[in-house]
């Protein structure tokens, strides 16, 4: 059975270009306005194309998924991330800090049931900043008691780093193809 391609529903807006590109020669009355978006379940970076006088603000959550769209007119598809304007790059980190707190319990369940990849690697130790030692302990903690929320890994495992940061560098290394393993993005 092949896996069908993840599909957004809802994208964050990143960057609005109502002139398109700078760097699209065209003339100005050729050039179409571009959307550069986030996907808010599998963290895609997608091009999007706006209805005609529609005007979009970063931040906004808009709807790209099957039926009636009220803001977008067509998915050109998907962005790397060196494809981001300068705009669309700083606003990634915070977007996703948003997506991370307003949907921690999606991240909390991946620390209480995150498993080996194979015999040698487990799915905790590609997190940045997370290696055996910390894993183990994850682990052995979660055994006795499944973690409530993001604030009680910190508590109770003993030097974690931020798991909020943790998870957002993980995303964003992701996004960058850093790794060939996805946790988060495209799942």
């Amino acid at each position: 059975m092949m896996n069908q391609p993840v599909r957004e529903e809802v994208v964050i807006i990143l960057d609005f270009l109502p002139h398109g590109y700078p760097f699209d020669t065209r003339p100005m009355h050729q050039k179409t306005p571009i959307v550069q978006a986030l996907g808010k379940n599998h963290f895609t970076l997608l091009e999007l194309v706006p209805k005609k006088e529609v005007f979009l603000q970063p931040y906004e959550e808009v709807y790209i998924g099957e039926g009636k769209r009220d803001k977008i007119h067509h998915i050109i598809g998907r962005l790397d991330m060196g494809k981001l304007t300068q705009t669309a790059k700083m606003e990634v980190e915070a977007v996703l800090k948003d997506v991370v707190e307003k949907n921690e319990s999606r991240f909390v369940e991946f620390f209480n049931k995150a498993g080996p990849i194979n015999t040698r690697r487990h799915q905790i130790e590609l997190l940045p900043g997370v290696g055996k030692k910390h894993m183990w302990e994850i682990i052995e903690i979660r055994k006795e008691q499944e973690f409530k929320d993001l604030a009680d890994i910190k508590k109770r495992v003993k030097l974690m780093p931020d798991p909020k940061k943790t998870i957002i560098k993980r995303i964003i290394m992701e996004l960058n193809n850093e790794d060939k393993y996805k946790l988060f993005s495209g799942v």
